[in-house]
């Protein structure tokens, strides 16, 4: 199979089906997929292995996606990363604070295949 790489992502998300979901989708789609199940795990990877996008979930133990992005927005090498942040969390405020962290684009649960897939061709450089 001489399947193209399109890229490397990162998924940030603590449930395992939805984790499992996205990466299914981004494989598919011939990304390369790495995984993290909490922010902390996150920010260790990010730094390894620099993805060339970021989709993070928001209710996370630990450190929530907004703080996460906040975080990597704020870090020299992380700073240019675009982050799609993906959450079940859809009303237009959390939207709002979601860009206001520093995210690229703002997903909501449940999507489909082709708006996950929108979103990050929306931001990828």
């Amino acid at each position: 199979m001489s399947t193209t790489l399109m890229g490397t992502i990162l998924i940030v998300e603590d449930t395992l089906s939805e984790l499992e979901l996205m990466s299914h989708y981004l494989r598919e789609s011939g990304y390369n997929v790495i995984n993290a199940i909490g922010a902390k795990e996150a920010l260790n990877k990010v730094l390894e292995q620099k993805p060339d996008v970021i989709v993070t979930d928001v209710v996370m133990p630990g450190m929530s996606g907004f703080e996460l992005c906040r975080r990597l927005k704020t870090h020299p090498v992380t700073e240019k990363i675009p982050i799609v942040i993906c959450s079940s969390k859809n009303q237009e405020i959390d939207r709002l604070w979601g860009m206001k962290q520093g995210a690229d684009a703002y997903l909501t649960k449940p999507f489909t295949r082709e708006q996950i897939l929108r979103a990050i061709k929306s931001v990828a450089l």
